[in-house]
């Protein structure tokens, strides 16, 4: 068994890595992040990638997906409609009030199931 001391603290104590992957720097500090690391963060070329250093030296990234401006929506064509079909219900007296979220719940479970 693997036994190693890793910053004070025994590799046994440490959580289990989901992945585990290896890459080499090339010249001007560049890396090749592999398909599984890709995949987990979720990026693709253009995105951005953030990087974090813990105390302990433990490294963190989180990727970020790089949008179009052009292809940004703040709010979905679908959702205006039902925004707007909600507050017609509203104003023409229709809709309902929930006493509790399980109440509430319930009530989309039946609506869902016909």
């Amino acid at each position: 068994m693997d036994m190693r001391i890793m910053s004070g603290v025994s590799a046994k104590q440490q959580p289990r890595p989901r992945i585990t992957v290896r890459s080499r720097l090339r010249p001007k500090a560049q890396l090749t992040l592999p398909e599984e690391i890709r995949r987990a963060l979720r990026v693709s070329e253009g995105d951005q990638i953030e990087f974090a250093v813990d105390e302990d030296g433990t490294i963190r990234a989180r990727g970020f997906v790089s949008i179009p401006s052009d292809q940004i929506r703040t709010s979905p064509r679908g959702r205006r409609a039902g925004e707007r079909q909600a507050n017609e219900e509203i104003a023409a007296g229709g809709g309902a009030m929930h006493r509790s979220d399980e109440v509430l719940s319930a009530r989309l479970d039946n609506l869902s199931r016909g």
